[in-house]
């Protein structure tokens, strides 16, 4: 196993780009294909590109918040202390990366936004407190939790159908939960992954003699540098009212009220309400005003990747949307399916995909009609189907840089840095979701 993690951590330092150019060389790949699979003319392809280049944009402002929320809320002194008491009770390596693995996937399985960043602070903690830690795996070990969040609460494709007016109600109606998320055979794969991860990723440890490479403490020092004291007089007006609490939890509760509210009258929960939900827990967690907005100017440098990368997706999913091109890739795996093995097909599908619609709602919007017409047509079953495509955007979200950008943003890392590690995790969470999948279909 040594060996082989050692072979892809090589072949990604050696070869794997910077994601912003894996995001430019996706696009060109993607264009090039339009015009050869799809016989599409130059114009027409560098036309629905520009056109769809900031389709996400509301998506990625979404994004961009929730993560910087997020870090305030992940990193909030009552946050804070929790995490800490638990590194406070981890003494050895490969308990480190057991416990950043289990922190990253129950914080996915809760919500997706909040796991990839509570993941990467414990992760930071355990690196910096644990003596002898490899650095880089125990951030890759974080963020494979990540994969935990297409089974759990915020699966963006089994919520999504399970919701009154949804884009497809009309060909597959309504599927509700109990048929998916928490069917019995994904909670058992949720199960499996929650134990066997942990110890797959503490398996990857280098061994005594091996090479690792510690936490620079610096990170630690930087971070902490961050935000600044108020220049204003203590005895000020304006001071006072920086450093209010009452304000912080007036306003903090006007927000819980304002949830509360919401779902009494029959709201669903969708991403504006998750990042208002975090908007407000932040603020009553830090206390006052002025110190949620140094938190927050803190969590803001962590998103400068998602907003020049995600309009670079948003341009490669208008082109495969436009082309034909996801159509035509589908289809292949349809032809060859029967009502049994279309979940299989729709997994694998739904893996190769994700590299080029990375986003789980916007991914489901291309490949969801097809894969629903083949369902029907073959007389399959339409939530294991749905729930393929999910748990298929899920495996290749641990080997996709579109979501690994925060990891990278928290710990100062570089893709390459990880990315050997998350492609051997990619492999043992493949074979389990093909197995979940086929038993699901065939048991």
């Amino acid at each position: 196993m040594t060996k082989l993690t050692s072979f892809f951590t090589e072949l990604m330092r050696r070869y794997l780009p910077d994601p912003f150019v894996f995001a430019i060389i996706l696009s060109l790949l993607t264009m090039v294909l339009a015009m050869l699979v799809e016989g599409k003319a130059p114009v027409d392809v560098v036309t629905g590109w520009g056109k769809g280049f900031w389709s996400l944009l509301a998506f990625t402002t979404q994004m961009a918040v929730i993560l910087a929320m997020g870090y305030v809320l992940a990193t909030a002194p009552l946050t804070d202390r929790m995490l800490d008491k638990i590194v406070g009770k981890v003494h050895s390596p490969s308990t480190a990366i057991i416990v950043a693995t289990l922190v990253g996937c129950i914080g996915s399985y809760l919500n997706w936004g909040f796991g990839l960043v509570i993941g990467g602070v414990i992760a930071k903690k355990l690196a910096l407190k644990v003596k002898g830690v490899h650095y880089p795996l125990i951030i890759a070990s974080a963020y494979s939790g990540f994969t935990m969040y297409g089974l759990g609460l915020s699966a963006s494709i089994p919520v999504l159908i399970s919701t009154k007016g949804h884009p497809l109600e009309s060909q597959m109606g309504v599927i509700p939960l109990s048929e998916t998320i928490f069917s019995a055979p994904m909670l058992i794969t949720s199960l499996v992954v929650l134990i066997t991860l942990p110890l797959l990723n503490a398996w990857l440890h280098p061994k005594k003699g091996e090479a690792v490479v510690e936490v620079d403490p610096a990170i630690d020092s930087n971070d902490r540098k961050a935000g600044g004291n108020s220049l204003l007089d203590a005895d000020t007006i304006a001071h006072k009212l920086n450093h209010s609490r009452i304000l912080s939890m007036l306003i903090g509760l006007c927000g819980v009220a304002y949830v509360v509210f919401y779902f009494i009258k029959g709201g669903s929960l969708d991403l504006n309400l998750i990042n208002f939900i975090i908007l407000f827990l932040g603020i009553l967690l830090l206390g006052t005003p002025l110190a949620y907005v140094e938190k927050l100017n803190e969590g803001i440098k962590t998103i400068g990747g998602i907003i020049l990368q995600y309009p670079f997706y948003a341009g490669i999913m208008a082109i495969m949307a436009s082309s034909g091109l996801v159509n035509s890739i589908s289809q292949v795996f349809v032809n060859v399916s029967t009502a049994q093995s279309l979940p299989f097909w729709g997994l694998l599908s739904s893996f190769v995909i994700n590299f080029f619609a990375p986003s789980g709602g916007g991914h489901w919007v291309i490949q969801g009609p097809f894969m629903i017409d083949a369902a029907k047509a073959l007389g399959g079953s339409l939530a294991h189907t749905s729930m393929s495509v999910m748990l298929g955007n899920a495996w290749n979200d641990l080997v996709q840089p579109f979501w690994i950008l925060p990891a990278l943003a928290l710990s100062k890392l570089k893709l390459k840095d990880i990315m050997g590690y998350t492609v051997i995790m990619a492999i043992w969470i493949g074979i389990v979701y093909i197995l979940a999948v086929l038993a699901a279909s065939y048991l």
